[in-house]
């Protein structure tokens, strides 16, 4: 796993303020359609930007309930949002969500089910606390079509491995239809969301990933510090040169309950 230390949660922080979060964010929001008023779970409310903007998106009348296991990101998150009178904050997981049955008019989930081991599990608590016609949007990243341009595509491959090893599910978005059938739910959409760069913007997830990646290898002895930095440096020297390529998909599923 990858821990949340200072240093990591400044990195998420600044990152998620990126053109790439902020589209993802709000390509989910619209998956998610929520009516002013609406009672909305943020599952994996992470830092709370995606719970600020459905704060925004559901009014006063409304109110968004923030569900994290990590007590690190609810801190965070509890100091964005707390000025926000709609805002509830839970720690909780997605296979035991702390909220009532039928409770909830929409659930939103952003990029959480990929490391929910037990997804069956998960998806029968969204569909407990769903309202029978409330909408559920999982988006998760489809990690089996992760792309990095690399002169060393055997020290690439085995970076990738590993990171792959940090979620439950590389392929979610492609179970994850039958998966929310078999949870007694209808499957409305399934639409994905490519980030593809030809250069390392600051802003991007590529730039993210590069931070993260190196942390994680490092963190769990999986790379020795110096073939980590050694892995990042190449992807800087490819962008300065003219010849980075990255491509990653994300894939917004959206489903209602009957």
């Amino acid at each position: 796993m990858l821990r949340f230390d200072d240093a990591t949660l400044a990195i998420l922080e600044e990152c998620y303020r990126g053109r790439d979060f902020q589209k993802r964010r709000a390509t989910n929001l619209a998956a998610l359609s929520p009516a002013p008023g609406a009672t909305i779970c943020d599952l994996g409310c992470g830092n709370g930007m995606l719970t600020e903007d459905l704060s925004r998106a559901v009014g006063g009348a409304g109110q968004v309930i923030g569900v994290d296991p990590s007590p690190e990101m609810l801190a965070s998150a509890k100091a964005r949002c707390a000025s926000l009178g709609n805002v509830r904050l839970m720690e909780g997981t997605a296979e035991a969500i702390p909220l009532p049955d039928r409770s909830v008019d929409g659930l939103l989930s952003l990029q959480v089910m990929e490391y929910v081991a037990r997804i069956d599990k998960g998806l029968a608590e969204c569909a407990r606390i769903l309202r029978p016609g409330g909408r559920l949007v999982i988006g998760d990243m489809l990690f089996s079509s992760l792309i990095w341009r690399s002169d060393d595509p055997g020290r690439m491959a085995r970076f990738n491995a590993h990171w792959a090893e940090h979620v439950a599910w590389t392929d979610l978005p492609q179970r994850l239809p039958e998966a929310i059938v078999a949870a007694g739910l209808v499957v409305e959409d399934i639409a994905p969301l490519t980030f593809l760069d030809a250069e390392l913007r600051p802003d991007g997830i590529a730039a993210m990933m590069l931070i993260l990646i190196e942390a994680y290898v490092i963190q769990n002895g999986l790379a020795s510090k110096e073939e980590a930095a050694d892995w990042r440096a190449e992807q800087v020297a490819l962008a300065r040169d003219g010849r980075f390529f990255f491509a990653l998909t994300h894939v917004v599923t959206t489903a209602r309950k009957p």
